[in-house]
């Protein structure tokens, strides 16, 4: 039996108060997951968050309250989160403009606050300096900081966090495209991979997705005689820059805008590209490893870490390292092969949703739990 979070007064139930800002995919996920965990055990769950958030994620569906909170930092946005504090015993806040405004609305307040840091802000110059300021006051104002990789634990850490530690999270709900090769080979006709390979990538068309570097090496592979063809799921406000480029240089590259069926996509792909220049525990490269579909990454952020030795790892900007990597790979099936067992074994080494919570739960009740008397 599920053994039930005690109050640290007696009570029976740990009342929980979980905060998403506007949320990417991961975090929404990982609190959607996370609030299932943590009321299957006996945990109060209420998630504040913004309507359409509720919608996508289904919070009460998986037990838990949710309170409509917008996403802004504004007096009525924070007063709005204050009140659906008012009960709680402990706050746990995910990505830096939620936490900012827990920590605005948890001011005066004895009430612990534990953060979560799923990525980091991408921003340059004076918006860079902001971006500085908010997280020293986030990692000041809370009693935990959570890393979903070492070098976010080692950023808070830098920030003034009094206590930051590493709290990798289970990629939530893997869903596996059924393997059936006329499939297959149907959906690489239908994207024009036909006689050819497909290259995949994923995520928003954005600056620090490195997909510039991408059409770099694009422009090498036109020279192959078996040119290969990569198809980019995703949409942002690089579209029509990219997509100029493409025409003017001919690039055998397609845009395909967002898509809602990326294991499909993931089953057709003979190699799965990810040139970022910063990513923490990529979604994406878990997913690959899950499906089996050898790996080309930036060795940037929390990505060797995650990878280990199960994807080719090229460094952020280098074009023509990410060129011969994919040439090396399409011409060599054994170190393909020898790429897909490693990322099984290697994915198998990544926490489970159980073990998530049961990490997240022991964190909470260090908090919230009193201490003997001595």
């Amino acid at each position: 039996m599920t053994p039930v979070s005690s109050h640290p007064h007696g009570q029976s139930t740990l009342r929980t108060v979980q905060v998403l800002g506007g949320g990417n995919a991961a975090s929404s996920a990982h609190v959607r997951s996370l609030a299932a965990g943590l009321v299957a055990r006996g945990v109060r769950v209420t998630v504040c968050a913004p309507v359409e958030a509720e919608r996508d994620y289904d919070f009460t569906g998986a037990g838990a309250d949710h309170a409509q909170v917008p996403r802004g930092s504004d007096p009525s946005s924070v007063a709005a989160l204050r009140a659906a504090c008012a009960d709680a015993d402990l706050v746990h806040a995910h990505g830096l403009h939620a936490s900012f405004r827990a920590a605005l609305a948890l001011s005066g307040r004895h009430i612990p606050l534990v953060v979560t840091w799923h990525g980091r802000t991408h921003a340059e110059g004076a918006r860079a300096r902001l971006v500085g300021m908010l997280e020293r006051r986030v990692v000041r104002a809370a009693a935990v900081v959570l890393g979903t990789s070492s070098d976010l634990v080692d950023r808070a850490r830098r920030r003034g966090a009094r206590d930051a530690r590493l709290a990798p999270a289970a990629l939530p709900g893997v869903r596996s495209a059924p393997w059936d090769e006329s499939d297959r080979a149907k959906l690489r006709a239908e994207l024009g991979a036909i006689g050819r390979p497909l290259l995949l990538a994923v995520g928003p068309l954005e600056r620090h997705r490195g997909y510039d570097v991408l059409l770099d090496a694009a422009r090498v592979w036109r020279l192959l005689d078996a040119v290969p063809f990569v198809v980019v799921a995703g949409e942002g406000e690089l579209r029509a820059a990219l997509q100029r480029r493409i025409e003017e240089e001919q690039l055998p590259v397609r845009l395909l805008g967002r898509r809602d069926d990326v294991p499909e996509l993931l089953s057709a792909a003979d190699l799965v590209l990810l040139p970022s220049r910063w990513e923490s525990r990529s979604v994406l490269a878990q997913e690959a490893l899950h499906a089996r579909v050898p790996l080309v990454a930036s060795a940037v952020g929390g990505i060797p870490d995650l990878v280990g030795d199960a994807a080719e790892l090229v460094p952020y900007g280098d074009a023509e390292a990410l060129a011969a990597a994919v040439v090396r790979l399409l011409d060599d099936p054994g170190r393909r092969e020898e790429l897909r067992r490693g990322g099984e074994r290697q994915a198998a080494t990544w926490p489970t949703e159980d073990e998530t919570v049961a990490q997240v739960l022991s964190v909470y009740d260090e908090l919230t739990q009193p201490r003997p008397m001595i």
